[in-house]
């Protein structure tokens, strides 16, 4: 029923955006055929055609800068417009009254078109979210609302359904389009013990599945959260801008009285109004900014704050997490070594992946799931035992195998040669494990796994020095693990051994020197110091809830290539706020000296004055289809 009536309301907002849209539109159409009409000399109405364009263009400017001076003194550019309309029509000046009026409400639609497509990336994934499930219960299948799906329900998933919730594949095998969360452009193969994620769709096979997490927490409403907190008039920036407009407001009005006082023309007071209007001023923000997240959505970010991309721009470091950021967050095999005559490291490999294929613990999947990957066979092994602590006993292919710690081993009379030992020891001080393996009571050899580098992680760290930032690697794992990856990655500096309190202290420490920082991390380790860095990057695919909700942005996709496209992003951003800041300020102050010897009429001045708007949301709209070099 939530859902429902969610659905209902953002169909009654998305259609009442739509109407007042093409209300606009409409208005604008007629509007600009009077004009043209009022230029031509059409002189058989009983009334200049340009009316038609004051009064649907410019009665709703006025009206909005009453209510927003009358309710909260709001001074701000609808009132200077809204003077210079009346003046206008005050001293006859109908055409430009009328073409002020028309060309005002073409800037405000421009930019309702630019904004509305920045945001539609995000809002795509409002319209992903599923509606209904199939539940599966002893008397067969039942069709629920999405929202009433409970966690440990057994759902049924056809071709071509959206997956309703989070959960785990029990049977069945299928390819799911993971793009929406994901950005990957083909299908993932899925089969039983495979995880799902809501708002993805099932390609080909059915499956079942079991629920672990529903409504609000599941995938896709997370994402939602993330959109629907996004919002570009938060940035410090924009109220820059906005006290601008104020004092230009009361500095056109001055200009106005002096100039009608000492030359007695009032013609020329209305074209200083008409000129002096800081629409471009206002609107030189916003849009860059809504531009600049629509661009930011397009290559995986999810910006949940304006003022977010404007702290980016300012970060001299970048702090990155090890594991789930840098690395995949999972473990692979690293290394196999066999020492055993006769039996080469394939063989070992096969007989381990035996051994461990009834094993819950973390490093007996991964060994068996990288054999697979591999493409060898792992044998059905038997009298399999579990040794919490140690590892696993168990006979594969009639030998005897042991999988373990060291000290397994040992007990057991098949201790560790110091040639094999000192070989593993290579690979620990970088931060790896090693299991090791006996075969009928003697050593056979180890096997290597560790958390691996992402491939795209070295070029990401090359980009991020590039874009004029210092990368910085803080993790909770030990001195060995932290030198191997940042050595690998690229980065220059690192701490290893990090409590939460830890890293908050660094950041704290170049915040105090006057160095901006951004963390990127994905664990619930890392959500203080997501919230103390000047901006939080989080892993939204992999991340935790927490983690998620303490970040100023996310990664939907967790592809770390594109963050030197965010900072790059992020400063042309502002150098387009700036740009159009300057240009809007030139012009207006270029056209207000025109206007004061009597140059420029009120007609002209509306033209040139508005166009520097047109212009200024053009410039920003730029940032949508922005790609950095």
């Amino acid at each position: 029923m939530r859902e429902a009536r969610y659905k209902f309301a953002a169909a009654l907002e998305a259609a009442a955006e739509w109407g007042g849209m093409k209300r606009e539109i409409a208005f604008l159409v007629i509007g600009g055929a009077s004009l043209l009409l009022s230029l031509a000399g059409f002189d058989f109405l009983p009334f200049d055609p340009a009316w038609a364009a004051i009064i649907l263009c410019g009665v709703p400017i006025i009206l909005e800068a009453v209510v927003g001076l009358v309710t909260v003194f709001d001074i701000k550019a609808d009132v200077l417009v809204s003077l210079a309309l009346i003046a206008s029509v005050a001293t006859g000046e109908d055409f430009a009254a009328g073409e002020v009026a028309f060309i005002m409400q073409l800037g405000a639609l421009l930019e309702d078109m630019t904004v509305a497509r920045a945001r539609a990336g995000i809002e795509r994934l409002v319209r992903l979210t599923p509606v209904s499930a199939r539940r599966v219960t002893p008397s067969g299948e039942e069709i629920i609302a999405a929202g009433d799906v409970r966690e440990g329900d057994i759902l049924r998933v056809l071709p071509g359904e959206s997956i309703p919730v989070d959960g785990v594949v029990i049977s069945g095998e299928t390819s799911v389009d993971q793009s929406v969360m994901t950005g990957e452009s083909l299908p993932v193969d899925k089969s039983a013990g495979d995880e799902v994620s809501s708002g993805t769709v099932n390609r080909f096979g059915s499956f079942d599945m079991r629920a672990t997490r529903v409504g609000e927490d599941s995938s896709i409403q997370r994402m939602i959260r993330l959109v629907q907190s996004a919002d570009a008039g938060k940035a410090k920036i924009v109220g820059l801008a906005d006290r601008w407009a104020t004092w230009i407001v009361v500095i056109a009005l001055s200009a106005a009285a002096l100039t009608w006082a000492f030359t007695g023309e009032i013609i020329r007071a209305v074209t200083i109004l008409v000129v002096f209007c800081p629409c471009a001023l206002v609107l030189a923000t916003p849009t860059a900014i809504m531009a600049a997240i629509g661009n930011a959505t397009r290559h995986g970010f999810l910006v949940r704050e304006g003022d977010a991309l404007e702290r980016l721009a300012g970060v001299k470091k970048l702090c990155f997490d090890k594991t789930g950021t840098l690395t995949r967050g999972e473990l692979r095999v690293r290394a196999v070594k066999s020492v055993m005559p006769g039996l080469d490291g394939d063989g070992l490999f096969s007989l381990a992946a035996g051994a461990e294929s009834r094993s819950e613990h973390p490093l007996g999947r991964a060994i068996t799931a990288c054999c697979r990957e591999a493409g060898l066979t792992a044998p059905e092994c038997a009298e399999f035992r579990m040794l919490p602590g140690r590892g696993v006993s168990a006979s594969v292919c009639g030998k005897r195998l042991l999988a373990g710690r060291a000290e397994l081993l040992e007990e057991s009379g098949a201790a560790v040669p110091p040639e094999l030992a000192a070989a593993a020891e290579e690979f620990t001080r970088e931060g790896a494990t090693a299991v090791y393996v006996a075969v009928d009571g003697a050593a056979a050899g180890f096997i290597v796994l560790a958390d691996t580098l992402r491939p795209d992680a070295a070029e990401t760290i090359a980009g991020v020095k590039g874009a004029g930032v210092e990368p910085v690697l803080l993790t909770g794992d030990h001195p060995g693990a932290a030198e191997s990856i940042a050595r690998a990655a690229g980065i220059d500096e690192f701490r290893a051994g990090c409590l939460p309190q830890d890293k908050l202290d660094y950041i704290g420490s170049c915040q105090a020197a006057g160095q901006a920082v951004c963390m990127i991390g994905d664990g619930i380790n890392d959500a203080p110091a997501l919230k103390k860095a000047d901006a939080g990057i989080a892993m939204g695919g992999v991340g935790s809830d927490i983690a998620i909700d303490a970040a100023d942005i996310a990664l939907v996709n967790d592809d770390i290539a594109q963050l030197p496209h965010l900072l790059r992003l992020s400063r042309r951003m502002m150098r387009t706020i700036k740009l159009n800041i300057a240009f809007s300020m030139c012009l207006n102050f270029l056209a207000i000296g025109l206007a004061i010897p009597g140059i420029l009429g009120p007609v002209i001045g509306a033209l040139v004055h508005n166009a520097g708007s047109v212009l200024v949301i053009i410039n920003s709209s730029l940032l949508l289809g922005w790609k950095s070099r």
